[in-house]
Order: structure tokens, then C-alpha cells, then sequence
């Protein structure tokens, strides 16, 4: 079911479980590069035969229509749109305290220095869709984008075989003030964001996961546009002591096993009865579940019990693995999370499961995977802005800074840097 690790003999392990990252091949490089210069030569050609071959639906027309948003906000289950509704104010309040605002530095009447904060004009927002529908995802990222002050937020997502899209991903997006919403995915969607077609906007930012081909695409596409992360398989670490209950980790790893056959479940604990009772549990919880061939796939491959020689020690793995997530089981969770340095979230006691956090609580569930929260952040509104540097020297001001500017401009042997200050103080 899973590896039972100590340290001493199975650090090999835990660094093929962390460097998992699905790296694309050569092959699907290829493929992606083929796509998207055949969407950016051939625009809505080349998107209705790639939605045709990959989706199994023939489009003509990718816009959602006023007439399909209608229809979904009235066909939807009422219950879960008011869901949706608590689980965007909860977002948006949380995202609200990330806004910045510009700020001027006034040294003198002679020098006026400032960033200017201005949000990013067009945002394009993949969602996956087709057999899953994430309507979490559509908050997550058009929420903050929205809070940001975007202009223009584009959703785009693959239609099922019908050529629609699931009602619970519209009422989302409508929610979220997302303003328009194209039947496109893949690495073809991506391309449409990032070069524009005759009916998809050209957009200066993509954010939001997919699979390999949309990651792929986006990592091609890094610096023509901007994009939010490259992301890897979900993952959870559950730091645990013996006080943990073993029914509660069980059910938090498999929470992240389900996502995919390549999803890290990890456990660490210094309690080593710890490791055979949740074994129990995993094995008969798993068997009660829709996706339990994927669950067990997951924690045969990149599942983990590690056996420390202490709490610290257990603060130390976490620290040099950075999960995605992490859940702090322990007697008094308040007393250890400060020490934690790299994580992408934090959940704190037995009653803040990772669920909470993708679905409900506030804070982002776009989070930096594979090690990367190492040097990564969540995705927020910061993702959304831009910064724009203000300088002002009246001639006084320059004046007194020119040699040194002239200095340093010369012992880098940029004369023409020197001479465009030189030359305004020359007499004519």
C-alpha cells in the first residue's frame, strides 16, 4: 500500500517521490510546439479540427452564449450555487487584504520617487473540464484576477462530448464576474489565449492547471506571456504524533491520492505505531471509494510512512521536501507551524483538512508544487498587478548626483551612459 521509510537506509526514496514532477517528453514538446504554431498561423481552423480530434465534438462556435449562462444558473442545483456563493465571499475576503497600493517617496521638491500598482489588462483562465468539472478552480483564480482590477477576465475550458460544459463551471464563472467563456482546452486553448484568433482575445496573462499538454504549453509560452506556474502532481505531508487520529490521516491522504495516479501522499511521524494504524485504515477506506484504482496506484507509487526520531526531526523532513500541502496532526499544531519554512499551505489540527482549503476557506488552492514553495507563493493578487517604477530629478537634484552616476556609469565602460548625463550641464 505504501513505503515505510527511515531515513537512514531510504533517502533515495524520498527523492524519487519529490522529483516526480511530470516532465514532459521530447515527443510531447514536439507535439505542443506543432500546436501552437499551427493555432497561431491558422487561428479558428486549426481550433475546430484540434477540438474535433481531441475532444471528439465538432465547434463552429466556442463562445458561451447569454442564452447557455441562463439556462445553467437556472438548471443548477440551488444548494450548491448558494455554496459556491459563501465560498467566493470567503475567497474574496481573504484576497482583498493582498491589494497594494502605489506609493510615492518625497525627498525633497527636487526628487520624487514611486511604484505605480496597475493591474494586468487580459487575463485567459484554463479550467480543466470535459469528464471533471472544477468550479473551484474558476473561483480561485477569476476571484483574485477580479480583486486586481483585470479588465478582461477569459475562461476557457473543453466541452464534453456533447459540446457543452457543465452547468456547475458557468454558474462559477458568473459568480466570479468572469466575462467571457470559450469551449476550448488543451494546449490549443493555451495558444488561442496566448496568440488570439479571430473570436479569443489575445490575453497578457495565462493562469490555472491542466494536464501535461497544458502545462507543456505554457512552459513554451513563458515570456510571450506571462503565466502563473508550472504545475506539478498534487501532493499533501502530514506531520503527525501520537496523538493523531490514524482514521483522519488516512482519509487526508487519500484525498490527494484520488487526483492522480502520480499525487505524493506522505506521512511523517515519530510515533512508530503510528505507521501500521493508519495502514489499517487506508486499506479499508480506500475500498469505499469511486476512485479507489487510482488512490492505490498513487500510494504504491509515490506514497510514503516516514519514521523519525522526533517531532524536529519531523519539522526538518517537511522543511526540505516544501509539500504543496501540509497538515500539522499533533497535540499542539499552534506551537510548530512557526518553525515550518517551506510549505504551500499550512492546515493546523485535526478539523482543518486539506478539503477546506481547496474548497471553502479563503486562501488560494493554486499552490506551488515539487519542492518549489521553496522560492513559490500561492497564486493571489500579486499575480494580477504589475509594477511600474516613477522617477523625478529636477536639474538641482542631478546636479549634486551627476559624478557619481558619471563614476559608476565609466568603471562599467558605458561612456554613452556617462555622456547622457554629462551633456546636460555642458555650456553650449
Amino acid at each position: 500500500m505504501m513505503e515505510i521509510i527511515r531515513l537512514s537506509k531510504d533517502q533515495d526514496y524520498i527523492e524519487r517521490i519529490m522529483s516526480r514532477n511530470n516532465i514532459a517528453s521530447k515527443e510531447i514538446n514536439k507535439k505542443v510546439e506543432e500546436i501552437l504554431i499551427n493555432v497561431k498561423i491558422r487561428k479558428n481552423k486549426a481550433l475546430v479540427e484540434y477540438t474535433e480530434r481531441f475532444d471528439g465534438v465538432l465547434l463552429e462556435e466556442f463562445l458561451v452564449s447569454e442564452k447557455e449562462i441562463e439556462k445553467a444558473l437556472n438548471n443548477i442545483d440551488q444548494d450548491l450555487k448558494e455554496d459556491l456563493i459563501r465560498a467566493k465571499e470567503n475567497i474574496q475576503r481573504y484576497h482583498e487584504e493582498q491589494l497594494r497600493s502605489s506609493y510615492f517617496i518625497e525627498e525633497d521638491e527636487d526628487i520624487l520617487l514611486g511604484q505605480l500598482i496597475r493591474s494586468i489588462e487580459k487575463v485567459g483562465v484554463y479550467v480543466p473540464g470535459g469528464r471533471a468539472a472544477y468550479p473551484s478552480t474558476v473561483l480561485m483564480n477569476a476571484l483574485p484576477a477580479n480583486i486586481a482590477g483585470v479588465k478582461e477576465i477569459i475562461m476557457i475550458t473543453p466541452p464534453n462530448k456533447e459540446g457543452k460544459i457543465k452547468d456547475s463551471l458557468i454558474v462559477a464563472a458568473s459568480i466570479a464576474g468572469v466575462d467571457k467563456i470559450y469551449k476550448i482546452g488543451g494546449a490549443q486553448g493555451i495558444a488561442a489565449l496566448a496568440f488570439g484568433t479571430e473570436t479569443i482575445p489575445k490575453v497578457d496573462k495565462i493562469t490555472g492547471p491542466g494536464n501535461i499538454f497544458v502545462a507543456t504549453a505554457k512552459k513554451q509560452l513563458a515570456g510571450y506571456v506571462g503565466i502563473d506556474m508550472i504545475a506539478g502532481p498534487s501532493e499533501i505531508m502530514i506531520i503527525a504524533d501520537k496523538k493523531a487520529n490514524p482514521r483522519y490521516i488516512a482519509a487526508d491522504l487519500i484525498s490527494q491520492a484520488e487526483h492522480d495516479e502520480m499525487a505524493a501522499s506522505i506521512l511523517v511521524t515519530d510515533w512508530e505505531p503510528m505507521a501500521d494504524q493508519v495502514l489499517v485504515e487506508l486499506r479499508s477506506q480506500v475500498e469505499l471509494l469511486e476512485r479507489k484504482d487510482i488512490i492505490k496506484k498513487s500510494l504504491k507509487d509515490y506514497g510514503a510512512i516516514i519514521i523519525t526520531s522526533s517531532l524536529k526531526e519531523s519539522i526538518e523532513i517537511a522543511n526540505e521536501i516544501a509539500p504543496e500541502h501540509l497538515e500539522i496532526l499533533t497535540e499542539d499544531p499552534f506551537k510548530i507551524y512557526k518553525d515550518i519554512k517551506n510549505a504551500g499551505a499550512i492546515f493546523l489540527g485535526e478539523y482543518s483538512p486539506e478539503p477546506i482549503g481547496d474548497y471553502f476557506a479563503g486562501p488560494n488552492h493554486t499552490l506551488p508544487t515539487s519542492s518549489t514553495s521553496r522560492f513559490s507563493s500561492p497564486l493571489s493578487v500579486d499575480d494580477f498587478i504589475k509594477k511600474t517604477s516613477l522617477i523625478y530629478y529636477s536639474r538641482e537634484a542631478l546636479m549634486k548626483s551627476k559624478e557619481s552616476i558619471i563614476r559608476i556609469a565609466e568603471e562599467e565602460g558605458l561612456t554613452g551612459h556617462a555622456n547622457s548625463v554629462k551633456i546636460r550641464f555642458e555650456e553650449v
